[in-house]
């Protein structure tokens, strides 16, 4: 092979390292999968680079860029794991982390005895600092260099060199937060430093804290993780291999930029599942999808509407909110490691805890000591008794003895036990597909599933059932989507700034220099990024809300604004606003509309790999059949024989009708009794119930 001509994704899970390559001049994909190594992802990586490689006959000389999709930061946030921090702020304003948020989780029926989490930094560890700017940006007390200079000698006296700055209203003017950096890198070098105005130039103080106190936590991890794999790709490429990690709002960064943002990348392995999953869903002809991402440790899902996952700017990663923006994407404990457990109540339990890859799950014989969903999977003969072709054997025996102990426990058959815990996973996934549309108020019945990673495609017969989803689309080599999504996305940067202000009071002139200059910052960071100005794409989008609310509505602002585009977007307001909450005030002059963020995304476009149509088939699935076995889909009625197809020989127009089971390289898809899928023009495996449309 010549020179420079492959793009290759990887994408970090917690079990699994997915690899997918796209040759440039054939517009061939090919996939594979490796363990990952939790103690050092960098090395899962790289072993992964090296098997691809292998696999096309290749060297380090023929790609031309890397995308990587890392769970670093997220499993960092989740684990509590954020370090010794210093959070200077400004005078006055030091309990604005105790204060937080009246935020109750699952509602205030639960509330009884919640209290607030544990603050990020105790409060010993921040300190104030003089000076203070109004909510416009004006200077009301001058900056204190003199106590600036001895806060960051206390910090630097004790050892604490990743802090977090702060100040009230910098999203306004910086000029007090940029000062305070500069003193720090005087006086306290080995600081890893973090400032609000660069991190989310946006009102709200305490998410604005927050936020950039989770880009302090997570920088020195993510920037040697990063540094680490840049190196050793390096390495492996006698040329410089552009390196990009992907980020949470949708797109990719460079290596080197991401070591500055680091808090864009905490969703970044899901949101590159739900990118490639919409792709693959809107080249099908589906408009409204909900995607499951099934994985070792966990399940996420999202919604996808005209080809576009959904974003939030009111995300959290474990206990901590993100402020950033970020594919909306809600993650629940119901992966193949989630481990069943018993409560002291005598109840069956499973998740969110995780045997992971490490030990794993019982059937795995690598040390797992607990049950998982995996080991019900195999006991019930919905999976094979292998992973990855035949290269992971599994002991159905150890996950057996396992499943008897815990069944024994509960009273139960093995069946009902591990029916069981397959039920409970089922309506885990349900209630946070739920928790994506009904709450945000989209009807779940109008959208088509699309499952895909390791395990989001086993159950998928219960949620059509339960959730009553149109049906289920099951791409090819579904465990490989994420990887997929690595390839399909664009190098992507956001940039926000707070002006709040009336629409009746609004100067269009004065709102269209603040896009200008959000545009400019936009422009010259995809420069840096090697997009010459012909290649520019910028999005740029306001949010709006009623007089007296606490919250905004996003909508999109096209082209220069003017007071007739003005008009255009808060009609727009209107309309989203009634879509999301079942009213508006459009025509009540009682109420106003308020401008309150402006954002602009400056995008650098990338060519995509097609999804190509394959040549029908004679509409006959035999010739991908290797067999039956037995498979337990209902605990009452027991084993029954299941037909099995392997996924590879089915084509286009071939219909597969339940009990089956279709098994391909990284994934499985049980079809229950009553269930049928059909193969489309692209290889998807279409599931409805039988009769379905």
């Amino acid at each position: 092979m010549s020179s420079g001509h492959i793009r290759i994704g990887i994408d970090t899970g917690g079990t699994f390292t997915d690899v997918v390559a796209f040759d440039e001049r054939t517009g061939a994909l090919t996939t594979t999968k490796t363990p990952s190594t939790p103690a050092d992802p960098a090395e899962g990586f790289m072993t992964g680079m090296d098997k691809m490689l292998g696999l096309l006959g290749a060297t380090g000389e023929d790609v031309t860029v890397v995308c990587h999709g890392t769970t670093v930061a997220t499993n960092q946030l989740l684990e509590g794991n954020v370090g010794v921090l210093g959070f200077i702020t400004t005078e006055g304003y030091e309990f604005v982390l105790e204060i937080a948020r009246q935020s109750v989780p699952d509602g205030y029926g639960n509330s009884y005895f919640w209290v607030k989490p544990d603050r990020i930094v105790p409060a010993h560890l921040v300190k104030t600092v003089g000076g203070r700017m109004d909510h416009n940006g004006a200077q009301l007390r001058p900056f204190d260099e003199q106590r600036a200079v001895e806060v960051a000698r206390w910090y630097r006296a004790r050892g604490i060199d990743t802090l977090g700055v702060c100040f009230l209203h910098s999203y306004a003017n910086p000029d007090h937060e940029q000062r305070m950096r500069d003193v720090l890198v005087r006086e306290h070098p080995d600081a890893v430093v973090s400032i609000s105005s660069q991190v989310l130039r946006e009102y709200r103080e305490y998410e604005r804290s927050m936020t950039t106190l989770v880009d302090a936590a997570v920088k020195p991890k993510v920037s040697r993780y990063v540094q680490a794999i840049s190196r050793r790709l390096a390495a492996v490429a006698s040329q410089h291999v552009p390196f990009y990690v992907m980020k949470s709002n949708g797109g990719v960064l460079s290596a080197h930029e991401v070591v500055h943002q680091p808090i864009t990348t905490v969703l970044s392995g899901p949101a590159a599942g739900a990118l490639g999953a919409a792709l693959i869903a809107s080249t099908a002809g589906f408009d409204k999808v909900l995607t499951c991402d099934g994985g070792g440790t966990s399940t996420d899902v999202s919604v996808v509407l005209a080809g576009q996952p959904t974003l939030t700017t009111e995300g959290h990663v474990g206990a901590y909110p993100s402020k950033i923006p970020m594919i909306d994407v809600v993650t629940v404990g119901a992966g193949g490691g989630s481990i069943a457990w018993v409560s002291p109540e005598g109840t069956l339990k499973v998740g969110p805890k995780s045997a992971g890859a490490d030990p794993g799950p019982l059937c795995y014989g690598t040390g797992g000591t607990q049950v998982t969903i995996t080991d019900a999977h195999a006991v019930l003969g919905r999976i094979p008794p292998h992973l990855l072709g035949g290269e992971v054997p599994l002991d159905v025996g150890a996950g057996r003895n396992g499943l008897s102990a815990l069944a024994e426990r509960l009273g139960l058959t093995l069946e009902a036990c591990a029916t069981g815990i397959l039920e409970i996973s089922a309506w885990n996934q349900a209630n946070a597909l739920r928790q994506i549309t009904v709450k945000r108020g989209l009807d779940v019945r109008d959208f088509t599933l699309t499952t895909f990673g390791g395990s989001g495609s086993l159950l998928l017969c219960r949620l059509v059932d339960i959730l009553g989803l149109r049906g289920v689309l099951v791409p090819p080599d579904p465990g490989n989507v994420s990887a997929f999504g690595l390839l399909t996305v664009d190098v992507k940067n956001d940039y926000v700034r707070t002006a709040v202000r009336r629409h009746d009071d609004l100067d269009p002139a004065a709102v269209e220099a603040i896009f200008a200059d959000l545009q400019c910052q936009a422009a010259g960071a995809l420069t840096r990024e090697g997009f010459g100005e012909p290649a520019h794409r910028f999005v740029r989008s306001a949010d709006l809300r009623y007089d007296g609310q606490a919250f905004e509505v996003r909508v999109p602002v096209a082209g220069q604004l003017d007071a007739a585009r003005a008009d255009e977007v808060a009609g727009s307001f209107h309309d989203a606003h009634r879509a999301l909450y079942g009213y508006d005030f459009r025509g009540d002059t009682a109420q106003h509309v308020e401008w309150v963020n402006l954002r602009v995304s400056g995008i650098g476009p990338i060519r995509r790999p097609e999804l190509r149509e394959l040549p029908p088939g004679d509409g006959n699935p035999a010739r991908a059949s290797t067999g039956v076995r037995p498979v337990c889909f209902d605990a009452a009625r027991g084993y029954v024989e299941a037909a099995v197809y392997q996924r590879a020989g089915l084509a286009p127009n071939d219909v597969v009708a339940g009990p089956a089971i279709v098994e391909e390289y990284g994934s499985t898809v049980p079809l229950h009794p009553g269930f049928v899928g059909r193969v489309d023009g692209y290889g998807n495996l279409l599931v409805t119930a039988e009769g379905a449309a």
